[in-house]
C-alpha cells in the first residue's frame, strides 16, 4: 500500500512540475506579446504626434492656386 502511495505522490508532483513549465511558456508569450503592443503604442503615438505637427504644404498650395485661378475669370462667366 506504501508503494500505491508513492506512486500517486510522484504522479501529482510531476503533474504540478510539468504544469508550472506550461504556464512559464504562457508568461513567455504573453509578455512577448506585451512588449510588441507597446512598442506599436508608442510608434502610434509618435505618427499622431508627427502628423499634428507637421505643417500642411499641399493645404497652402491649393489656396494659392484658388487665387490665381480666380483672378482669370469673371463671376458672370460661371454657367
Amino acid at each position: 500500500m506504501n508503494r500505491i502511495e508513492e506512486l500517486i505522490a510522484e504522479s501529482k508532483l510531476s503533474e504540478i512540475l510539468n504544469r508550472n513549465e506550461a504556464e512559464k511558456q504562457k508568461n513567455t508569450v504573453i509578455w512577448v506579446l506585451a512588449i510588441i503592443g507597446a512598442v506599436a503604442a508608442v510608434a502610434g503615438i509618435a505618427y499622431a504626434v508627427y502628423r499634428f505637427f507637421t505643417p500642411d504644404y499641399l493645404e497652402d498650395f491649393e489656396d494659392d492656386f484658388d487665387d490665381d485661378f480666380d483672378d482669370y475669370f469673371n463671376e458672370d462667366d460661371q454657367v
